[in-house]
């Protein structure tokens, strides 16, 4: 697994690319972390890169949602395909987390 960031307009965007699961999720934590402490007011995480996803890489993304939104913040995903994308709807995350590309399906 793979992650960057960079900001895009006045968003942060944070790209995870590869694996996100109990074994990698680790890798990422302090970036979470840093990313809900700098409380950039809109959050993107974009998983267009990703190719798996398991509970423990959900979990992360919903402790970072949850923390941006507890000072007002937004945060949304996009990019999701494939396995990640199918986990985001069986949860229904994809009406929470990527409204846009929900009502697109």
């Amino acid at each position: 697994m793979t992650y960057a960031t960079s900001l895009e307009n006045d968003a942060l965007v944070l790209y995870v690319r590869g694996e996100l699961d109990a074994v990698t999720v680790e890798e990422i934590r302090d970036s979470l972390d840093r990313v809900a402490t700098a409380r950039h007011r809109v959050v993107i995480i974009d998983l267009s890169g990703l190719r798996v996803i398991d509970s423990s890489g959900v979990g992360s993304i919903i402790s970072l949602y949850k923390r941006v939104r507890a000072y007002g913040g937004q945060v949304s995903v996009r990019g999701a395909k494939d396995q990640p994308l199918a986990i985001f709807r069986l949860l229904k995350l994809d009406r929470v987390l990527a409204p846009e590309e929900a009502a697109a399906a």
